[in-house]
């Protein structure tokens, strides 16, 4: 396997001028393409073979025992596949929306617990990237880069899930500290992470406005009062680690706020607008694994003489999983592209996240109903597909959110601002 790191040096070279449809290309002028460049081809091809190599064959065993698959995201790291998205001040590679989207395909189309353990770590980073200055950059994503450690992104708690302005987690300033208090639930690194993004309220005032009510922090692991709880047992993506987290009396310095006092709630929702786009490229992942599995089965099974494959019964929903596939790509592809191209991307993050996790849990369904009673066995992988996919229309925004966000956006008076001018 080549390394990511070498791949990108050379690229950045002798192809500036391929990147129509990278999230690099900001200029007015660039138009869609529907190829990807050869660095884009080079970094899904990398992630792909690592997820067929390194993935696939221990995927039911970290299933099973829910072990943690530290010997897989270090050699993640080492490649350059994680932590993609820092900036190269950082020591990073920088890559944008789609490049991450296009590694996160990959490697849940190998298993989502796996990725997950490996990738998950850039939804704590993504707060730092867009509004940490370079100080905090430099310290916080530097130290990913030097090893392979992780962060995690604490904003839920056991009573503010998809409603974050329901958040209870209170941060009070004393002189040049924040005292931390609080609990944070179902967070992903959480027992392993070396730092966390954490929404907190700063503004006492209940009446005030989420807008101004909470400020985002960056809080280490090792900062006294920090407590990690038990690993979750979860139905799907089962390598990756989730716990909840107590904050007692933390104390933390006022160089680790993230943009300014009350800026907090703004900062979370633009992370979702970067990172809802990758829960769609994590959803056709999975969809074009149990796609790939239900057509490989379907062509060796046979009844009445034949590959149930030429029945139409079992051909036409194979048909409905790669329409569904196909449209959910573009969907996250589209998203990818708008928010790096400077546009306001709520809406179609919202429509590729909600339509691309429905995609992904009907063809794991799907996928089941090929293989039969088969497809109930732990011995064939359909099953643990449809366990792993569950998750993708709850977290990050509930399907009923991204219906709710879209819904208000058709309604909103400023819509001409919102919307794209033609259905594309």
């Amino acid at each position: 396997m080549f390394n990511l790191q070498k791949v990108f040096r050379v690229a950045s070279r002798v192809e500036p001028l391929l990147k129509q449809f990278s999230s690099s290309n900001t200029s007015e002028y660039a138009g869609y393409s529907f190829e990807l460049n050869d660095t884009q081809r080079k970094i899904y091809e990398l992630a792909k073979e690592f997820a067929k190599e390194e993935i696939i064959p221990v995927a039911a065993k970290h299933d099973e025992t829910g072990e943690y698959p530290s010997n897989i995201i270090r050699k993640a790291w080492e490649l350059g596949i994680t932590n993609s998205a820092v900036p190269e001040h950082c020591g990073g590679m920088g890559h944008g929306t789609l490049e991450c989207c296009l590694i996160e395909d990959a490697l849940n189309w190998g298993c989502s617990g796996i990725a997950s353990a490996c990738l998950s770590s850039e939804l704590g980073q993504c707060p730092v990237i867009l509004t940490g200055t370079k100080e905090q950059q430099k310290k916080y994503l530097g130290r990913l880069i030097e090893e392979p450690l992780q962060a995690a992104y604490a904003v839920t708690e056991p009573g503010a899930g998809s409603d974050v302005s329901g958040v209870k987690t209170k941060a009070e300033k004393k002189g040049d500290e924040y005292i931390l208090n609080g609990q944070k639930m179902w967070i992903t690194n959480g027992g392993v992470a070396n730092w966390y993004f954490v929404l907190a309220r700063t503004n006492p005032d209940t009446k005030a406005p989420a807008s101004k009510a909470f400020t985002g922090f960056i809080v280490e692991r090792d900062f006294p009062g920090v407590q990690p709880g038990r690993k979750e047992n979860m139905m799907g993506q089962r390598a990756a680690t989730i716990h909840g987290i107590t904050f007692e009396d933390v104390r933390i310095p006022k160089e680790n706020v993230l943009s300014s006092e009350g800026a907090g709630f703004k900062i979370a929702m633009q992370v979702f607008d970067k990172t809802r786009p990758a829960v769609g490229a994590i959803s056709t992942g999975i969809a074009q694994r149990c796609l790939d599995e239900a057509r490989k089965y379907a062509t060796e099974r046979k009844t009445f003489g034949v590959p149930i494959i030429q029945h139409q019964a079992v051909a036409f929903i194979l048909a409905d999983m790669a329409i569904g596939i196909e449209t959910a790509r573009l969907a996250w592809m589209k998203a990818a592209w708008d928010v790096e191209h400077g546009k306001r991307n709520s809406y179609m993050a919202a429509i590729a996240k909600c339509h691309a996790s429905e995609v992904a849990n009907k063809c794991a369904a799907d996928a089941v109903q090929i293989f039969g009673g088969n497809g109930f066995n732990k011995e064939y992988p359909v099953e643990k597909l449809m366990r792993d996919a569950k998750i993708l229309q709850i977290y990050e925004g509930t399907s009923q959110i991204q219906r709710m966000i879209i819904s208000k956006l058709l309604l909103d008076e400023t819509k001409d601002n919102v919307l794209p001018d033609i259905p594309l």
